[in-house]
């Protein structure tokens, strides 16, 4: 299987890229998130992918980051989410709001997506919130003691950027320590920003 690519992009299209390594150019369907942060034509790109297997065609896609690649793993797994629905969706939403979207079962946000109509969106979020769960319950794991409504706001962003993250893949074992130096009281989305720009940095 192949985990990456990096070489020279040599061509890119709406939810396409190509990329040469060592003289082949291996086409790879992507988001438009990734391909907005790609650099120009003729230059080096590192691309995280994924092998689809289907019974008429082997395809590959690549993303930017591991984040949006654990998604776009999530999403496929979910019934009735193949390849292309799920890049539409991360096409259309960042790893983070998808997962904050799920994780506070926000099924309207996934509507957004082309293909994605209010059945497929209620599935997604059920069967993905029934996987985090049985990941680890991620908001039993922060070891917080809510003493005004201020803390107790602040344990609640906490707990709720975990189990969000639980949907890019992430244990609360693996995020916590790196949650120490983030502000428990900024947004849900914020405190998963920076809890990614942190994991990033390591």
């Amino acid at each position: 299987m192949i985990y990456s690519l990096n070489g020279t992009i040599i061509l890119t299209e709406p939810n396409l890229v190509v990329i040469e390594c060592a003289g082949v150019g291996y086409k790879c369907h992507t988001t438009m998130n990734t391909l907005s942060r790609l650099p120009k034509l003729g230059e080096k790109a590192l691309l995280y992918t994924h092998m689809v297997v289907r019974e008429d065609a082997v395809e590959l896609c690549g993303f930017a980051d591991r984040s949006e690649l654990n998604c776009f793993r999530l999403l496929t797994s979910v019934s009735g989410v193949g390849a292309k629905v799920a890049i539409a969706i991360l096409s259309e939403l960042s790893p983070e709001k998808l997962a904050l979207a799920v994780s506070t079962s926000d099924s309207k946000t996934l509507t957004k997506a082309s293909g994605v109509g209010n059945k497929l969106a209620q599935r997604i979020v059920l069967e993905l919130k029934d996987k985090i769960k049985k990941m680890s319950p991620a908001a039993s794991q922060i070891e917080v003691s809510p003493v005004s409504a201020v803390s107790t706001f602040a344990y609640d962003n906490t707990s709720k950027a975990i189990e969000a993250l639980a949907v890019l893949g992430y244990s609360p074992d693996e995020v916590t320590p790196f949650m120490k130096s983030i502000d428990p009281e900024l947004s849900v989305e914020a405190i998963i920003s920076a809890t990614l720009k942190a994991i990033g940095k390591k």
